[in-house]
């Protein structure tokens, strides 16, 4: 039977599963308590950095509708849970496993998908989607500029053409 802490506990990490668009599960063997501080702010306000028990977590996460190889936990675990932009959490993940190689990026979770340590450092190396987003933008303002130059250019063309026709004919006409 289990404790009512353990299952208050699974419950909890069941929410945060579900709750967020991103999971990210790490090993932290080696990192000093202020490393972790730092590493949690670096990730900014969008994730929650929490250091889990194994078997609850493989729980919570069975229980989320989420499955997880069992390689992921294995040694001491922590999730990064990213409700906001997966790209910037990853690249922060990223980015302080350089400066500290004792943080260990293991796999995870996006939209439901397991994904493995390379996928998400593939994921890292995504621009944000704000710069996706503005970049697109700019190419269908692009497109748009020039639609609107080819249509008016057509009126254009055609009244020179006509006026050439004219000359022409004036010519021809007077030639006679």
């Amino acid at each position: 039977m289990a404790r009512p802490d353990k299952s208050a506990a699974v419950a909890e990490l069941t929410d945060k599963f579900r709750s967020s668009n991103a999971a990210v599960l790490t090993e932290y063997r080696g990192l000093t308590v202020a490393q972790l501080k730092t590493l949690r702010r670096s990730l900014g306000e969008n994730a929650q950095y929490a250091v889990v028990k194994n078997t609850l977590t493989k729980i919570a996460a069975g229980e989320a509708g989420i499955t997880l190889a069992d390689e992921l936990f294995a040694g001491p675990t922590a999730v990064a849970f990213v409700t906001g932009d997966p790209v910037e959490s990853a690249k922060g993940l990223r980015d302080f496993a350089k400066e500290n190689p004792n943080l260990i990026i293991k796999g995870g979770v996006l939209d439901g998908k397991a994904m493995t340590a390379d996928e998400i450092k593939k994921l890292a190396d995504l621009e944000s989607r704000e710069v996706l987003l503005s970049k697109l933008a700019g190419a269908m303002k692009g497109k748009q500029s020039q639609a609107a130059s080819l249509f008016q250019a057509l009126p254009t063309k055609l009244v020179r053409t006509v006026d050439a026709l004219r000359a022409k004919q004036a010519e021809q006409g007077g030639a006679e």
